[in-house]
Order: C-alpha cells, then sequence, then structure tokens
C-alpha cells in the first residue's frame, strides 16, 4: 500500500535552516508529482510546493526564494530544503501524492521556529 514517511524536523532559531525527507513506498515513484503542503497551528493546511516526475518545482509565494524541493527517483525520497525560516513557518509539514484519484498523506513532522 502507499507509505508516506515524512522526517527531519525539529527546533531551529529565526533565519536557520532545515532539511526535511519523505519517503515513499508502494507505488512507482518515479512517475509521480510530489507536493508538500504544511499546516500552522489553529490553521488550515496550506500547500507549499510540488515537484514533478522530470523534476519541475512549482512553489507557493510563501516559499518563492527561501525553499527548495528536489527528489531522488532511484531512493524513492522527496526533499523540501528549508532556508532562512521565520517564526510564520512554524509548523506541522506534510508530503503527498494523488494516485487514481485518491490523495495521500504522511503523518507529518513538525517545525518549531523560535525568535
Amino acid at each position: 500500500q502507499v507509505q508516506l514517511v515524512e522526517s527531519g524536523g525539529g527546533k531551529v532559531q529565526v533565519g536557520g535552516s532545515l532539511k526535511l525527507s519523505c519517503v515513499a513506498s508502494g507505488f512507482f515513484f518515479n512517475s509521480v508529482t510530489m507536493a508538500w503542503y504544511r499546516q500552522a497551528p489553529g490553521k488550515a493546511r496550506e500547500w507549499v510546493g510540488r515537484i514533478s516526475a522530470g523534476g519541475i518545482t512549482t512553489y507557493a509565494d510563501l516559499a518563492k526564494g527561501r525553499f527548495t524541493i528536489s527528489r531522488n527517483n532511484t531512493e524513492k525520497v522527496m526533499f523540501l530544503q528549508l532556508d532562512n525560516l521565520s517564526t510564520d513557518d512554524t509548523a506541522t509539514y506534510y508530503c503527498n501524492t494523488v494516485r487514481y484519484s485518491t490523495t495521500y498523506w504522511g503523518q507529518g513532522t513538525q517545525v518549531i521556529v523560535s525568535s
């Protein structure tokens, strides 16, 4: 079955960096678009960006210039590099994919940015 497992979250100070990972299994990773979302406490889940099977990336405005999505199709892993973090980036970050009209989510990894 499809499984997505995020890791790499933690606590970091303003201006710091983190690199999140999403390990995928149960489907042909090389052929699908993958995405990152996040959900801050008390707020709706929001889209961060996505990467196509061929490595083309698209970002939400909140991520442009600070976040970078990449993937390793051999290892079936997607990454989210978070740079120049602010307290507004405090959230649980989720990876996501859609297969045959079904949306799959990982359990999330928490990022806390302190001032």
